[in-house]
């Protein structure tokens, strides 16, 4: 099978992205990419400082953030526009309003029993624009139960794709990460690929190599493996989309479609 358009584009962008420049060069490209992209870069080094533009993609924070303690609230994992959220109803989720899509064909044949736990549950779409801060990380203490590599295209997540590209999630490449929070009860994150460099890491499994020539499904799962309130997981190389889906009676969203939320940031009421 050939590779889709979508990721030879993301091959090329990111083969660009992660050369490092001679430094006179280098300064020029990382500072116009953060004029041309509006980044605010007070909680960050100097754009001179990153050796190549991917590294500024990936930047973390000079001084790391105050977890919220309180077990009632769950946080945002990154920073992010809500572009959707609302209640899981016959096994439908939107990416957009208007453009439904059926979660069993999200979450795959490898999460079916969790596409029948979040059944009456809540859905949040998060997605980061190419100039926000591309780290993610855990919105409550989870523990990790399995994780899914599913190959795809990398057509980019923003508004006009989400509007008129049908089933644009489940075409594009994606990770599901299925884990248990305090109570036991299932919560899922999906992260999903995007146009440019595509690459989705994941600190707690090096097998998983997207954006490559892999071409079939590679599932992973963990017997103890828990991540606490606010720990970093991994990062895109480029802006993407996290999709977080809870179980019923589980999670009470507190959020606004098109709100900016931002790391830390409380997301709504843990139940």
């Amino acid at each position: 099978m050939k590779k889709h358009y979508s990721s030879i584009i993301s091959n090329g962008f990111g083969v660009f992205a992660s050369k490092e420049f001679p430094k006179p060069i280098q300064k020029i490209i990382n500072h116009s990419y953060v004029k041309l992209m509006g980044l605010d870069m007070s909680h960050f080094n100097h754009p001179s400082s990153y050796p190549t533009l991917n590294k500024l993609f990936t930047r973390a924070f000079v001084e790391p953030k105050e977890i919220m303690d309180d077990e009632k609230v769950m946080i945002s994992p990154v920073d992010a526009l809500v572009t959707d959220y609302g209640t899981i109803v016959d096994g439908k989720a939107y990416q957009i309003k208007g453009m439904e899509y059926q979660i069993e064909e999200l979450f795959t044949e490898y999460h079916k029993e969790a596409t029948k736990a979040v059944e009456g549950g809540e859905f949040v779409n998060l997605y980061l624009s190419p100039k926000d801060y591309h780290r993610y990380h855990t919105p409550d203490k989870l523990t990790i139960k399995s994780l899914t590599h599913i190959p795809g295209k990398l057509y980019p997540v923003n508004f006009p794709l989400l509007r008129n590209k049908k089933n644009l999630f489940i075409e594009n490449e994606r990770v599901i990460i299925e884990s248990e929070d305090r109570k036991g009860r299932i919560f899922i994150m999906v992260l999903v690929g995007a146009l440019n460099v595509g690459k989705m890491v994941v600190t707690f499994e090096d097998s998983i190599k997207t954006n490559s020539d892999i071409k079939e499904p590679q599932h992973y799962t963990y017997s103890d493996l828990t991540l606490d309130k606010g720990e970093l997981f991994g990062w895109f190389e480029m802006g993407s989309t996290i999709l977080l889906f809870s179980q019923k009676g589980a999670f009470e969203p507190k959020l606004e479609i098109n709100q900016k939320v931002k790391f830390t940031q409380p997301i709504g009421e843990i139940k």
